[in-house]
């Protein structure tokens, strides 16, 4: 058998498609979730340069300050793989702001 044969032999598997049936690999997972972290964090510091124009408030200040540091460690945690617990943080974080703006920002 030549090295030609052995190439083209039909016992050998194929490769498994690295995205399955339309899933995103774990190098996309993270990367996806970095920019959608980052995304979230830019318009943060613009909704908090807005509502500080219109009132200033520790308040305001501490809310979106904190969503803004948990953009941060989103991003810091897709780095490291841990990306399914930076979904669950960035959503629920998302959630808390907006329930905090919502309930607590006069």
């Amino acid at each position: 058998m030549t090295t030609a044969d052995q190439e083209t032999t039909p016992d050998a598997p194929e490769a498994p498609d690295a995205g399955g049936a339309g899933g995103l690999t774990p190098r996309q997972a993270r990367r996806l979730r970095i920019a959608v972290a980052t995304v979230l964090l830019v318009a943060l510091a613009v909704v908090l340069v807005l509502r500080l124009a219109s009132r200033t408030s520790v308040l305001v200040v501490g809310v979106y300050g904190l969503a803004m540091i948990l953009c941060g460690v989103v991003i810091e945690l897709s780095r490291h793989g841990r990306t399914r617990l930076g979904t669950w943080l960035l959503g629920g974080g998302l959630v808390a702001a907006l329930a905090a703006d919502w309930l607590l920002l006069p």
